[in-house]
């Protein structure tokens, strides 16, 4: 690995990506449309799912909640999903028991920002690639940078999730979506419950439900202490 100081060979890192993609024999686009959460949350959103294609950004309240909430859209992407961030902060076992295949996964890591932000569009404009997320250190994507990786996911067809720790200075973005992840207490530690707050949604209703994650059943659903509750108001931006 190059050291931070040093710069990347940005040509020979994706070279090996893409030799990796290959490898994995997923050579067609991402089919256009959404994947599904769960019913209640498919509700609030457009079209009755997470667009494909585009860019959503997960605030995480809980990191390690956040975490297994990207790593269960991920894997309803269906396909090789590329994970880059400055540290391996993830742990393939772990994201699998949240449906997330480690033979479909393909964990970069970069230490400067600029770096990170080139290997997320890049990935987000392969059409091989039917999912990508990047760990944001530091200030998250300005407009301008935004938008270049909302068109790079367009051009690829498959999701892009950004997550970034939760702070009250998110600025403004160009992504469909924004959540927050954060973990509450669960009587059984196999079946994490989380509140899941949808922010901001293009053409969707904001909001918050709680919910438990059934890894026998893989299936996301309201937990049994948990009420549902959404805004009608439509996030325009």
């Amino acid at each position: 690995m190059a050291a931070a100081d040093q710069p990347v060979d940005r040509a020979a890192v994706f070279s090996a990506l893409r030799a990796r993609v290959a490898r994995m024999e997923r050579g067609a686009a991402a089919d256009a449309g959404t994947l599904s959460l769960s019913e209640e949350i498919d509700n609030a959103l457009p079209g009755g799912g997470l667009a494909r294609g585009a860019l959503h950004e997960v605030l995480a309240a809980d990191q390690g909640a956040a975490a297994a909430f990207c790593a269960l859209i991920l894997a309803r992407a269906t396909g090789c999903v590329v994970w880059i961030g400055a540290t391996p902060d993830a742990w393939p076992p772990g994201l699998s028991a949240f449906g997330l295949d480690p033979a479909d996964l393909v964990m970069v890591r970069v230490e400067r920002p600029a770096d990170g932000l080139w290997a997320f569009e890049e990935a987000l404009r392969s059409p091989a690639v039917a999912g990508a997320l990047l760990t944001v250190r530091g200030a998250p994507p300005d407009m301008v940078a935004g938008r270049r990786l909302q068109l790079a996911a367009e051009a690829g067809g498959g999701v892009g999730l950004l997550l970034m720790a939760d702070t009250e200075q998110t600025p403004p973005s160009p992504a469909r979506t924004r959540w927050r992840i954060n973990a509450t207490a669960a009587e059984d530690m196999e079946r994490p419950c989380w509140d899941v707050t949808l922010l901001r949604c293009i053409g969707g209703r904001a909001g918050a439900w709680r919910v438990v994650w059934d890894g026998d059943a893989a299936t996301l659903g309201l937990a049994p202490d948990g009420e549902a509750s959404s805004s009608s108001a439509v996030a325009a931006q």
